[in-house]
C-alpha cells in the first residue's frame, strides 16, 4: 500500500511537470527555439493566483481563469518583444534575449513581493479519500484532475481542430504553411498563448501542492521541464506528457525509497543517459508537434 500511495503523489507531482514541458515542446516544435522564460511565466501565475486568492478574495475557478488569461498576454507579449525580431539572428539569439527576460522578471518580482517564500492561501478544504488502503487528498485529486484535463483538451486541440491542424503543419514546414495560406505569425502568437497558459495553470497547481511561491521557483522547475522535453524527445508532445509522469515518480521513489538530496540528480542522471544513449529522446527522431 505504501507504493501504491507513492504512485499517487508521484502522478501528481509529474502531471505538473508535464504541464510545464508541454510549454517548451510547443514552442520548440514551432520555432526549434528555446525559451528561456518559460519557468518565469509559471512563476507569475503563481503569483496571479496568490493575489486573485489572498488580496482579492476570490476562489479557485476565479484564480485559474484570471492566471490563464493574465500568463496568455505575458507569452504573447514574450514573443513580441524578445523573440520575434530578433530570431532572424539565429538560435542564439532569441536564447540570450529569454534568458534577459528571465531575468528582469524575476528581479521584478523579487522588489515587489521580496526573494523570500509567501505562503501561498488555501483554496480547497482538505479531505482524506481512503480506497482500498490507498489515501488520496482533496488536493492530489484536484491537481490532478486538472492537469490531466488541460492535456487531454491540448491534445484534441491538436488533433481535432483547425488552429491545432496550422500548428501541425508550422510545426512541419513554416515556409511551405505560408505559401499553402496559413497565418504563420497568427500561429505563432496563439501557440505562445497556449503554452503560456499551461505554463500559468501548472503555477497555481505548484503554489496549491506546496503551499508557499518564491520569485526563483520558475528556474528549478523550468530547468526540470526542459529535462523532461530532452528526455521525451524535443518538440513531441506526447513524450513530454509521458516524460513528465515519469520523472514525477522517479523523483517521488527516489525521495521515499533512497533520500531527498538526491531526487535531482536522477531526473538530470536519466537526461545524461538518454543523451548518450537515444540522443532524439524516448518518442521519435524528429522534433515536431505530431501526435
Amino acid at each position: 500500500m505504501i507504493f501504491l500511495q507513492q504512485v499517487v503523489n508521484g502522478l501528481m507531482l509529474g502531471c505538473t511537470y508535464a504541464l510545464v514541458a508541454l510549454g517548451y515542446t510547443l514552442i520548440f516544435g514551432l520555432l526549434r527555439l528555446i525559451h528561456m522564460a518559460h519557468g518565469e511565466v509559471l512563476m507569475i501565475g503563481a503569483y496571479t493566483a496568490l493575489v486573485i486568492i489572498g488580496y482579492l478574495h476570490g476562489n479557485l475557478f476565479l484564480a485559474l481563469v484570471g492566471t490563464m488569461m493574465v500568463t496568455a498576454v505575458l507569452g504573447i507579449t514574450i514573443y513580441l518583444a524578445s523573440i520575434r525580431f530578433v530570431e532572424k539572428g539565429g538560435h542564439l539569439s532569441p536564447l540570450v534575449s529569454t534568458i534577459g527576460v528571465a531575468i528582469v522578471l524575476q528581479e521584478l518580482f523579487t522588489k515587489m513581493f521580496t526573494g523570500e517564500k509567501i505562503a501561498f492561501p488555501e483554496t480547497l478544504a482538505v479531505k482524506n479519500i481512503q480506497l482500498g488502503g490507498v489515501t488520496f487528498s482533496t488536493v492530489q485529486v484536484v491537481i490532478i484532475v486538472i492537469a490531466l484535463a488541460c492535456m487531454i483538451v491540448l491534445y484534441r486541440v491538436l488533433k481535432g481542430t483547425m488552429i491545432g491542424k496550422c500548428i501541425r503543419a508550422v510545426s512541419e514546414n513554416m515556409e511551405t504553411s505560408r505559401l499553402l495560406g496559413i497565418p504563420v505569425f497568427r500561429v505563432v502568437v496563439a501557440t505562445f498563448g497556449i503554452a503560456s497558459t499551461l505554463a500559468g495553470i501548472a503555477g497555481v497547481l505548484v503554489g496549491i501542492a506546496y503551499h508557499s511561491i518564491y520569485p526563483l521557483m520558475g528556474i528549478e522547475i523550468g530547468l526540470k521541464g526542459l529535462a523532461i522535453i530532452i528526455i521525451g524527445g524535443m518538440g513531441n508532445v506526447v513524450g513530454a506528457m509521458v516524460s513528465g509522469l515519469l520523472v514525477g515518480m522517479m523523483e517521488i521513489f527516489s525521495v521515499a525509497y533512497i533520500s531527498s538530496s538526491y531526487k535531482d540528480a536522477f531526473t538530470f542522471g536519466l537526461m545524461v543517459l538518454i543523451l548518450i544513449w537515444k540522443p532524439e529522446g524516448l518518442f521519435g527522431k524528429r522534433a515536431d508537434t505530431r501526435v
